[in-house]
């Protein structure tokens, strides 16, 4: 038996098939392929086959895809009796998100003559922006519906789009990694979002929002997927050739710095020297975030360590002081800490960015400038302006996510999407039909009855 007002029995259908025929509709209206993956268009010209962008971009989307299904999915797990909502909700929201973003992204970027042109890397694109929306996700882990969450993406895409277009285009700043774009974005509207659905009686569910061993294992295996692909996602849209190769590189090395000085500031915050696993399982992967921008510019790998080395000491001091009066101050309960893992490694990259941005030279990149900054190799700027593009595009980033995630968490607060009542967050028996050889969630399940007893006898 579920409570009528938690009760998914019609809102999530009629969601779920509402906007899967409307994306139907407007891919058969707008979609088309494009050029490399049309079969007339591809054979007009006389090239190998081998030449298709396929080739050089699909490994990279294979790569970004595992991130953000298995990767972000299984990060989440860490709560002990949410793992079926963790893991089954990021593959709902992720599902919807990247169709929609293929629409929102190639309305601004892909249209030519009335149709949007799609390939392997409008599907990256998408892949990107699906990635940002799975960051809110985390803010608002086990407090929501899957209604809610659907409702939260579909606005959270359209916003991504209208800000990556912003910052790409109209500011031409240059953020290949996303740490703007994805990870400030993200992790802001979550933040916001969350704020705006403050419970003030949560702690009537706090001992659901812990872990147990083997939830803390599951999310590792999240944590190690994403932390072996993100050289793969920063570099996946890259320019050909040293642009890429150098993405990739940077990021491996400060994912490298990165984890060392998170082992080192986990165990050095711990009164008994002993590491934590919410350090590890988030605060190792601060330094793909926080070279996210940077990236493709010539950081060098000794600037890359550097930017790990302080992405993880921040993120850790995140987890470790910071959430806990972010909650009690501002009221902002953010289950995954995408503070930590997203949004001040985030701000960090962008500001490293801005800064590689503001002292490029011709002397340095040579005619590589064309690829990393093109206003800059044509004289129409110069790097300082480009440093100011950069650090405009971030303020910009902030706006449009703290408006977006108060507007739409004000919108999610409307009782018919069927949010679970605060004694029931965290919790997957509200929402998924759990085994019955599960002792643990038997006994939760036998508490949701008792609970809803309770209410239909008051």
């Amino acid at each position: 038996m579920t409570d009528s007002a938690t009760n998914m029995r019609l809102k999530l259908p009629i969601t779920c098939f509402i906007m899967e025929i409307i994306l139907i509709i407007l891919f058969g209206v707008l979609v088309q392929y494009d050029h490399e993956t049309d079969a007339k268009a591809w054979h007009k010209h006389n090239h190998s086959d081998y030449e298709n962008d396929f080739y050089y971009r699909y490994p990279s989307f294979q790569d970004v895809h595992v991130m953000i299904f298995v990767g972000f999915g299984f990060l989440m797990t860490f709560l002990q009796r949410y793992g079926f909502g963790s893991v089954g909700f990021n593959f709902l929201i992720a599902a919807m998100s990247l169709q929609w973003a293929t629409l929102m992204q190639g309305f601004f970027h892909g249209m030519h003559e009335g149709k949007i042109h799609i390939g392997v890397e409008s599907m990256i694109n998408a892949d990107f922006c699906t990635g940002s929306v799975l960051i809110s996700f985390g803010a608002v882990l086990g407090k929501t519906s899957p209604v809610q969450l659907l409702i939260m993406a579909m606005f959270e895409v359209t916003l991504f789009a209208i800000n990556e277009f912003i910052l790409l285009t109209v500011l031409g700043a240059k953020d290949a990694g996303g740490s703007m774009t994805i990870h400030t974005f993200g992790a802001y509207f979550g933040l916001m979002v969350t704020r705006v659905l403050y419970r003030p009686n949560l702690n009537k569910s706090k001992h659901r929002n812990s872990s147990v061993y083997h939830s803390d294992l599951f999310a590792m295996i999240g944590t190690l997927y994403l932390w072996m692909f993100w050289p793969s996602f920063n570099s996946a849209i890259t320019a050909h050739g040293d642009d890429q190769h150098r993405t990739a590189m940077n990021t491996y090395y400060s994912l490298a710095a990165c984890t060392l000085s998170t082992y080192a500031m986990s165990s050095l915050t711990a009164h008994d020297g002993k590491l934590d696993m919410v350090h590890i399982q988030n605060a190792a992967l601060a330094g793909g975030v926080a070279v996210g921008t940077a990236g493709e510019m010539m950081l060098t790998p000794f600037g890359s360590m550097i930017v790990g080395f302080l992405a993880g000491i921040i993120s850790v001091l995140g987890f470790k002081y910071l959430s806990p009066i972010l909650e009690e101050k501002l009221k902002i309960q953010d289950t995954c800490g995408v503070h930590n893992l997203h949004g001040m490694p985030g701000v960090l990259g962008a500001v490293v960015g801005a800064i590689t941005a503001s002292v490029a030279t011709v002397n340095v990149y040579g005619n590589g400038m064309e690829d990393v900054f093109p206003d800059v190799a044509s004289g129409e700027v110069e790097a300082s302006y480009q440093g100011v593009r950069q650090a405009i595009s971030l303020a910009v980033t902030l706006g449009f996510a703290l408006v977006g995630g108060l507007v739409v968490g004000f919108i999610l607060k409307l009782p018919v999407f069927g949010a679970p009542p605060d004694t029931l967050c965290f919790e997957d028996s509200i929402y998924w039909e759990v085994p019955e050889g599960d002792h643990g969630h038997e006994n939760q399940s036998t508490a949701v009855r008792m609970e809803e007893s309770e209410k239909l006898n008051s």
